[in-house]
């Protein structure tokens, strides 16, 4: 936390949390939506130290911190706890997400919060199933006993849980969810389906029901709840209408508990009657769907899952699969369908280990080292965000990796018995509760090691990882001694990257960089959409959009340069990157393609600044020419 107080300031000044309806960071400032601008302090957050300035722009209050806004960042969203709302948005720009998407959101927000804690929950059991397959402890121990006891306690009411978040996501109140679903495992409702049978409805069908007790002279179709997912999510969602409804009419001196009491005496015997049932049956059905379609071919369901479910996770379109898991493991008690997946992580560090070996850049490999340790707990968000996406052809492989480790999982009959850990944690889940280790669980083992070792092999000799040669290698070693002494004598010239006009960074509008705040250099109007390397380097930053791109120079020299004012807003549009993170570019390289004409059209200037952010570790000399080609020299630094 070594930015704790500057975030505290930051947050105390905008207006408090409370003030903030979301905030992200582009390469250089913070990004407020605030709820009231006039709250905060903007004079004050300008002579802060660690601020460089404030600027309004496209209904943004964002705070210019420069190259460490990452570290900022992070620090903003613990001290204020601001996580759940650092990505939030308008009620108008949820209206334009597309049905899936909704979907998916939804998804995301209510299994989210719970993954962690059912992660850990699964480890307990499933190392309890592990320690009685091998014949350590036995089935009546009390040590077996308690540990199935904390492993199996959370899914046995995960209604409860999902009351909460999914109340919580519908925007109701999450404690009117939790007592839902707590009626609908409660214990005595055992007891209610053994007594006489006064009729069954829907005789001779899938559906058919026996009635035990009536409600109002309504028939009650009894069933079990316990562990289930569908009956909560869809009773919570009716009943987060139905309290907006009561909140709407109530007088606020009774609010409090005529609410809770009217929203929870009408759906607790709404979602008996009609919501449980329907949503139970239709749970059923989606399971054996998906089962069926599954044992139609288990070996293609697990090469098409396996092979693409790292792009699944990178749209977020793996949420769709998690309740169809959650539900298998309800209804059927195991789930073959994520089974199929869970070894792609190794795939991943399979790639990542691959470019480890064979890469001789140095930041690159410090980046995957920490990104092989994290993948092998199943955390592979640094792999492929930060080492095999940005370099293309690794990903590649490490899907088809993941497509062999999920078509063995097929081919073995893999079922995950358990909603278990990521990574090496995982294997229990393989293991069916009071069973001997079988072909499902040794067919997992076997899935790591081939999904490991084809994308391991496949990325060290056709991932494109290039072996950049070392100086000693290519000379005598005094010679490349006096060569770098020399090299470091002169100054370093740094080419113009665009084709258009030179200006002072004092005519840009944007404070941040018209202030020299954010270093000294030069901006181009640039006259086509081609961004060269002014220098030749190490890319050491590369934000998303494709708007920005840092280069540190063999000597030190760290060079920002950024494509227009406020193009972070157009997320990548018109944008297209030649290069990724941590590689190496040689001067005069393609970075960059720009589409100048719409992103004008967009309302974004295209001038782009082109300055040393380190610029007081070196002497800089500006050339004058008012008109530059792309290759001509715009400014020296003085590396001595």
């Amino acid at each position: 936390m070594k930015y704790e107080q500057l975030a505290k300031d930051i947050l105390a000044n905008v207006g408090g949390k409370e003030n903030v309806s979301s905030v992200v960071h582009c390469v250089t400032r913070l990004r407020f939506k605030l709820k009231d601008e006039k709250k905060a302090n903007t004079e004050v957050l300008k002579n802060m130290d660690g601020v460089v300035t404030v600027m309004k722009s496209g209904g943004q209050y964002q705070v210019v911190i420069g190259n460490h806004v990452p570290d900022v960042y992070a620090a903003v969203l613990t001290v204020g706890n601001l996580g759940a709302i650092s990505e939030n948005t308008d009620s108008s720009s949820d209206e334009k997400l597309s049905m899936g998407a909704k979907f998916i959101d939804m998804i995301s927000g209510v299994f989210h919060p719970i993954l962690g804690v059912l992660a850990a929950t699964g480890m307990i059991k499933g190392f309890a199933a592990l320690i009685l397959a091998l014949g350590w402890v036995e089935a009546t121990s009390g040590t077996y006993q308690l540990l199935n006891l904390a492993g199996d306690g959370l899914f046995n009411f995960l209604p409860i849980f999902l009351g909460y978040t999914a109340m919580k996501k519908f925007g109701g109140s999450p404690f009117i969810g939790m007592a839902i679903a707590a009626a609908l495992v409660h214990p005595t409702l055992a007891t209610l389906t053994t007594g006489e049978v006064s009729q069954v409805l829907f005789k001779g069908t899938l559906f058919e029901s026996p009635i035990h007790i009536t409600f109002l002279g309504i028939p009650v179709i009894m069933m079990s709840y316990a562990s289930s997912v569908i009956p909560i999510i869809l009773a919570s969602f009716v009943a987060s209408k139905v309290e907006k409804g009561f909140k709407k009419i109530i007088p606020a001196v009774v609010k409090a508990f005529v609410v809770p009491f009217l929203t929870i005496v009408i759906m607790v015997p709404l979602t008996f009657l009609a919501i449980g049932p329907i949503s139970t049956w239709a749970g059923s059905l989606l399971g054996a769907a998906t089962v069926w379609i599954y044992e139609l071919s288990p070996v293609v369901a697990g090469l098409v899952l396996g092979g693409f479910w790292q792009v699944f996770v990178i749209f977020g379109l793996h949420w769709g699969l998690v309740p169809i898991a959650f539900n298998n493991l309800a209804t059927m008690g195991n789930d073959p369908v994520l089974a199929t997946t869970v070894m792609v992580c190794f795939a991943q560090i399979g790639a990542v280990l691959a470019i480890i070996l064979k890469t001789r850049d140095k930041a690159l490999k410090s980046l995957s080292v920490s990104a092989f340790i994290s993948g092998i707990f199943g955390v592979t968000e640094p792999a492929i965000y930060g080492v095999t996406l940005p370099l293309k052809k690794p990903f590649i492989m490490s899907c088809i990796g993941g497509a062999v480790s999920g078509g063995i999982i097929g081919a073995t009959a893999g079922k995950l018995w358990m909603f278990g850990g990521m990574g090496i944690f995982v294997f229990p889940a393989f293991i069916k509760p009071g069973s001997a280790l079988d072909m499902s669980f040794y067919g997992s083992i076997i899935a790591l090691v081939a999904g490991f070792a084809v994308a391991f092999v496949l990325t060290y000799l056709f991932g494109g990882i290039k072996q950049e040669k070392s100086l000693k290698s290519t000379t005598d070693a005094t010679t490349a001694s006096k060569e770098v002494a020399a090299t470091k004598a002169q100054l370093e010239e740094v080419v113009s990257p665009l084709n258009g006009e030179v200006k002072a960074l004092s005519e840009i509008e944007d404070a941040a960089f018209s202030s020299g705040a954010l270093g000294h250099g030069v901006a181009i109007e640039p006259s086509e959409g081609k961004l060269l390397a002014p220098v030749s380097g190490t890319v050491s930053a590369l934000f998303p959009t494709n708007h920005a791109i840092g280069i540190t120079t063999d000597s030190g020299a760290d060079i920002l340069i950024h494509i227009g004012m406020d193009t972070v807003q157009l997320e990548g549009k018109y944008f297209k990157a030649h290069i990724a993170q941590g590689e190496y570019v040689k001067k005069g390289q393609l970075l960059i393609e720009f589409d100048i004409e719409h992103i004008k059209k967009e309302g974004k200037p295209v001038t782009t600044p082109i300055v040393v952010t380190n610029h007081k570790e070196f002497g800089l000399e500006l050339m004058k020419q008012k008109h530059v080609k792309a290759g001509d020299s715009l400014f020296k630094l003085d590396t001595k």
